[in-house]
């Protein structure tokens, strides 16, 4: 039967340079199609975290050859990754799906998501971004932008910015629009542009990083999606990863899944926030089921052969 699904691709889905996208696209295309062939009704979100990386380099370099070139806002080199990854992948879809007969339009949104300025995310800024620098360049990049630089993990100094939960998408409308005439919309590109409201209804960047799982969650159930797929490099959630007795999970409910998280079994900013956001979409509606697996496998998973289904 033919499902109303958003598809939540990871990094790996997209390479980390031009040149890695351009060809990791072709194979992302082709496994998208597969579903939109079976008739589902697809939504694509993605990640950006390379790709904002680079943007934000070369926008830090331009600042230093230029004294006269202010910093570029985090909210303008994600809106920026959107679109050149958007622009990629709408292109492959097109083509993948021509091959094969089908005319199906396909439309990059940029995506702007309302955060809430008050979020506890932002007086502990956790997600690190950029290129690594020294300690001495750290302070002297810190002293001209004011952004906040942090030791990560003995590797060198990087800008730590906020990592807050998503609360409303604002182009929401355009999207279910666009997604009910036959489109294949792609959004939420890098879990949003993060913006709060200030006065007149103005929507002001901020400063932070949406976990593009979270996002996608939200997106699916404002749509009224009955599938959320998030695509990464495993082809099952396990326990006790990378250890002898590691175990792959084929069905979770969210109470099972809640337990494994009580007892440390995620990575916190890799499979974790997956586990999280499927949860809560599991719970959101009855019906509703999450999937967690590779993503030259989501056809199968669909279809319950593999992969690992929260559900109620």
């Amino acid at each position: 039967m033919a499902k109303k699904i958003v598809i939540a691709l990871g990094g790996n889905a997209l390479g980390s340079t031009l040149h890695e996208q351009a060809d990791a696209v072709q194979i992302t295309a082709k496994a998208i199609v597969d579903l939109i062939a079976e008739g589902h009704e697809v939504v694509v979100a993605h990640g950006n975290g390379p790709q904002v990386g680079i943007i934000n380099n070369a926008m830090l370099a331009l600042m230093h050859e230029d004294a006269t070139q202010d910093s570029t806002p985090l909210s303008v080199c994600g809106a920026m990754s959107q679109a050149y990854i958007g622009y990629d992948l709408q292109n492959a879809l097109r083509e993948e799906m021509l091959n094969r007969g089908m005319d199906k339009p396909v439309v990059t949104m940029v995506t702007q998501v309302e955060v809430d300025p008050k979020d506890p995310a932002f007086n502990d800024p956790s997600k690190p971004i950029g290129k690594f620098l020294s300690e001495e360049e750290a302070k002297v990049m810190a002293a001209k932008t004011g952004f906040l630089f942090k030791e990560d993990a003995g590797r060198g100094w990087r800008r730590y910015v906020a990592s807050p939960k998503p609360q409303q998408i604002v182009e929401l409308g355009a999207i279910r629009a666009l997604s009910d005439i036959g489109n294949i919309v792609i959004c939420c590109g890098g879990g949003g542009i993060p913006v709060y409201r200030t006065e007149h209804n103005h929507l002001k960047g901020a400063a932070a990083v949406i976990d593009k799982d979270f996002a996608s969650e939200l997106l699916a159930e404002q749509l009224d999606a009955d599938m959320l797929i998030i695509l990464t490099a495993v082809e099952k959630v396990a326990i006790n990863f990378n250890k002898p007795d590691q175990k792959g999970l084929d069905d979770l409910t969210p109470a099972e899944a809640r337990e494994y998280i009580s007892q440390g079994q995620f990575a916190k900013g890799s499979m974790l926030p997956k586990v999280e956001a499927a949860v809560k979409f599991a719970e959101s509606k009855a019906g509703r089921t999450a999937l967690i697996t590779l993503l030259e496998k989501a056809k199968d998973g669909i279809e319950g052969k593999t992969g690992t289904r929260v559900h109620q």
